[in-house]
């Protein structure tokens, strides 16, 4: 998700997506992983031990429940 695509392979990402349910729902997770996981990089790279911290691991929660609150219901 993160390299661009060519034109002709993002319309024909974009066909796919029109009618494929679970693949929508994959890329609405991973948005919402990144979306709730940002600027955790710098974090990690500053402190390079193999478990998360007790301030990390508070962040990562709130940033959780940050990305909850404007999440949607999913669909049944």
């Amino acid at each position: 998700m993160e390299a661009r695509l060519r034109w002709y392979q993002w319309l024909g990402m974009r066909i796919h997506l029109l009618y494929c349910v679970w693949c929508r729902r994959y890329a609405s997770q991973i948005r919402f992983l990144h979306k709730a996981c940002g600027g955790l990089d710098t974090e990690t790279q500053a402190n390079p031990s193999h478990t998360l911290s007790p301030e990390a691991k508070d962040t990562m929660r709130a940033r959780l429940q940050e990305a909850m609150k404007d999440k949607p219901p999913p669909p049944q």
